[in-house]
């Protein structure tokens, strides 16, 4: 998929675990290892301005363009 999610890297740089995010975000674990494994076909904003503000971040920091 040409849009991929940059969620392992931006967890690892915070010292965060994937439990902890969904925890402050508010999303099971499941979602966001399917998002983390780049499983996930969309993501809605609301999610995405949660992710960013839990992980201080832009969106532009999670997702990235590969162009394949």
């Amino acid at each position: 998929m040409p849009v991929q999610v940059n969620l392992d890297e931006l967890l690892k740089a915070r010292g965060m675990s994937l439990t902890e995010l969904s925890e402050k975000v508010g999303l099971t674990l499941a979602n966001l290892s399917i998002l983390k494994t780049g499983k996930a076909k969309a993501i809605r904003f609301s999610t995405l301005e949660a992710l960013c503000r839990v992980l201080d971040c832009q969106p532009g920091d999670l997702l990235r363009y590969s162009g394949d």
